[in-house]
């Protein structure tokens, strides 16, 4: 392994405080003919800092996903009410800003707001639940749910 594979990492975003913020830039790809960002990919964004915020506490869900039999989960939105109130175009460095809501045994609820420079351009409320097999839904792993639960309570009391 060379010196730059050993240290290439993948940007996953950061917590400050109990709310984790991932950026990115808007690529030709992410717009429409106009280089306006298209609205279906304001969900995309929302997903990747979602993830990435499970990979920051450590929670890898693929690993869930290869667990035999019914030990196997994962998180689908539930649930999803976004409001867009400003248009984001190519070249704009966005920064989606995710913070937890409510826990439930199966299900967390999230508040994700996408800005740019500081300028509120979307905001989602999301209802992520966990289900296993045939997509059922199961209690979340204890650990998980501790950690959610703990982002919710800070969100709260700060």
């Amino acid at each position: 392994m060379t010196q730059a594979q050993a240290t290439d990492t993948a940007y996953q975003g950061r917590f400050i405080g109990a709310t984790h913020r991932f950026s990115l830039r808007i690529y030709f790809e992410d717009t429409d003919a106009g280089g306006v960002v298209y609205h279906a990919n304001y969900l995309r964004f929302m997903e990747r800092a979602r993830t990435d915020m499970l990979r920051c506490f450590g929670i890898e869900q693929r690993s869930d996903l290869e667990a035999p039999g019914d030990a196997r989960g994962v998180y689908v939105v539930s649930r999803l009410a976004i409001d867009y109130r400003r248009p984001a175009y190519l070249d704009d460095v966005l920064t989606v800003v995710s913070t937890v809501e409510a826990v439930t045994a199966a299900s967390c609820t999230m508040r994700q707001r996408i800005e740019r420079a500081g300028e509120l351009l979307t905001e989602a409320t999301v209802v992520a639940a966990y289900v296993g097999k045939g997509g059922r839904p199961r209690r979340q792993p204890v650990s998980w749910r501790q950690q959610f639960e703990a982002l919710a309570d800070a969100a709260r009391n700060s």
